[in-house]
Order: structure tokens, then sequence, then C-alpha cells
């Protein structure tokens, strides 16, 4: 959670809010991501992006057991963010998914 928030400290508009069992970062008041407890990050995405950012690491996001959030949402499994050249990666692709 802290990597994340550093890596968005320097951005405009943005708020934090504990949902989703973390710590999800809104910009221009639009969920990007959420950093999980356990390391893991839900990140927001354009669907027609949804098969190339699997083959890149994220996984189908579940709200629950059993209940796909669908093509608009990946998991970055914590392993996968390691690298923060990878983790600030991802955190692009939460924000940029804005304007899909």
């Amino acid at each position: 959670m802290h990597r994340v928030r550093d890596a968005m400290a320097s951005l405009p508009n943005v708020r934090e809010v504990r949902m989703f069992g973390g710590l999800s970062f809104m910009v221009d008041a639009r969920l990007s991501v959420s950093a999980s407890i356990d390391g893991n990050l839900l990140v927001r995405i354009a669907p027609a992006d949804y098969d190339e950012l699997c083959q890149r690491g994220g996984k189908p996001a579940y709200m629950g057991k059993g209940r796909p959030m669908g093509p608009g949402w990946l998991t970055v499994p914590f392993e996968h963010l390691q690298d923060d050249g990878e983790l600030a990666y991802w955190i692009n692709v939460g924000i940029d998914s804005r304007d899909a």
C-alpha cells in the first residue's frame, strides 16, 4: 500500500478510500487501483485491453467467491509487482483506463 501511495503522491486529484478490503486510489473521482492487504493490486482497465493485460500477468478479478468483476478489472498478483517499474506500469493502466 505504501509503494502505491508513494507512486501516486505526485498526481493531482488523488484521494484514498478504504474499500475492496484494502486501500483504493481515486483519480479525478474515479477508482483507478486498489491495493489489498495481501499485496495484490486491483486495476481498472479498458475492456478492450483485457486479453493483452492477462498475458502480461493480470488475472480475472473477483468480488467475493465466484463473482467475477468483468472485463473492466484485473487483479495483479503481488509477485508481479516487486519491480517498481512494473508497479508503475499497472498504476498507469488504472489511471489511463479513464480515457477508454
